[in-house]
Formats: structure tokens, sequence, C-alpha cells
């Protein structure tokens, strides 16, 4: 089989003849290539979404964030194998691979979720249809605007309610400031009245 990998860098020494190195790669593209039979991915939204929405089977390596538990939850639904980064190898990772790629329950797996996330009451390009022509429809549908291309820029920068908060900060540090001081004038003369007497 032939393996795509995202990679920046020196090229490596031992690199096999049936892959292909690239800085960038159109992931949604390249998951969308029906030859495409695994993506191995670190597990971010992202990625996961698109390889749902294609029915791509994943290898999964989480690092950090959200990942672990995104890759979980495509687990438990036998659409993924998750590895440990800390402990991998590349027998670990040759097995997860072929497991993926040859029983056809990670496909299944995956398809039956792809089919529930493109489930719609509308397709999309019909919602976008939709939208393009009421607003050609209704002049622009100035009803539609958002209220905040009504203010200017001292309502719309929240200037009123920064100063007003400032205000209220510097007041409150004020009194904070000369309680502190009429408490500490107070002891002062309090210790000079006991050693006066």
């Amino acid at each position: 089989f032939q393996v795509i990998w995202r990679f920046g860098g020196e090229i490596p020494g031992t690199l096999a003849a049936n892959t292909k190195l690239s800085d960038w790669i159109p992931q949604n593209d390249l998951l969308g290539h029906p030859k495409t039979r695994a993506f191995v991915t670190h597990g971010g939204t992202n990625g996961l979404y698109e390889a749902v929405y294609h029915a791509v089977p994943l290898v999964g390596v989480p690092l950090f964030g959200d990942q672990p538990d995104n890759l979980a939850r495509l687990s438990r639904r036998g659409a993924a194998i998750v590895l440990d980064f800390n402990h991998l190898t590349s027998d670990e990772l040759t097995e997860a691979l072929h497991d993926v790629i040859n029983q056809p329950t990670y496909k299944s797996s995956m398809q039956r979720l792809s089919a529930l996330q493109r489930d719609q009451p509308v397709a999309p390009l019909s919602t976008a249809v939709f939208w393009v022509e009421f607003v050609m429809r209704h002049g622009g549908a100035r009803h539609l605007r958002l209220a905040s291309h009504d203010l200017n820029w001292f309502q719309y920068h929240s200037v009123d309610t920064g100063g007003a908060l400032l205000v209220a900060m510097t007041t409150t540090i004020a009194l904070c400031w000369g309680a502190a001081r009429c408490f500490l004038r107070r002891c002062s003369r309090r210790r000079r009245r006991d050693k006066n007497n």
C-alpha cells in the first residue's frame, strides 16, 4: 500500500519506497479519495469530522487536550484503534494499521457513523441556495443584520462599559487604600500613646 505522510524537516534515512512526504496535504481531499483506507491521526476535532464524513477508519495517537477523549469515543464505536504515544513501537503501529485496513468491522463502523453524520433534513447546498435567494427576495434582508452594525465605535468597543468598570475599580482601590492608611495611622497613634504612658 501507499503512504502519504505530512512531514516537515529532513527526510528520514529509513524512509520506505512506498511513502510520499509532503509539507502540506489537502487533508479533506485526501480523505475523500476512494482509495484512502486508513488515517493515522493525533485526534484533532476537524480531522475526525472529516474522517467520519468520508468513512475512513482511524489509527489514533493522541497527544494532549481533547484528543484522547475524541479518539476514545471513536474507539468505543469500533471505528478506531488508539495507541499510546509514550510507549508506541513500530510493530504496534504496523499491527494497528494492518487491523484497521484488513478487518472490515472498522470500515463498516465508520460507514455507519458517516451515514449518521450525513443524514440531514435538508442538504447543505439546498440550505445555502435558500438563504441566498431569501436575501435576494428581501432586498438584502436588512432585518437580519447584526445590531452591532448600527453602533458607533464608542459603543461597539464598549468604551462606556470599560470606563465604568475602571472608575468602579479605581474607587474601590482608593477606598481600600484610604481605609488601610486610616487603620495604620490609628495603630501608630495608639503605639505612641502606649510608649508615652
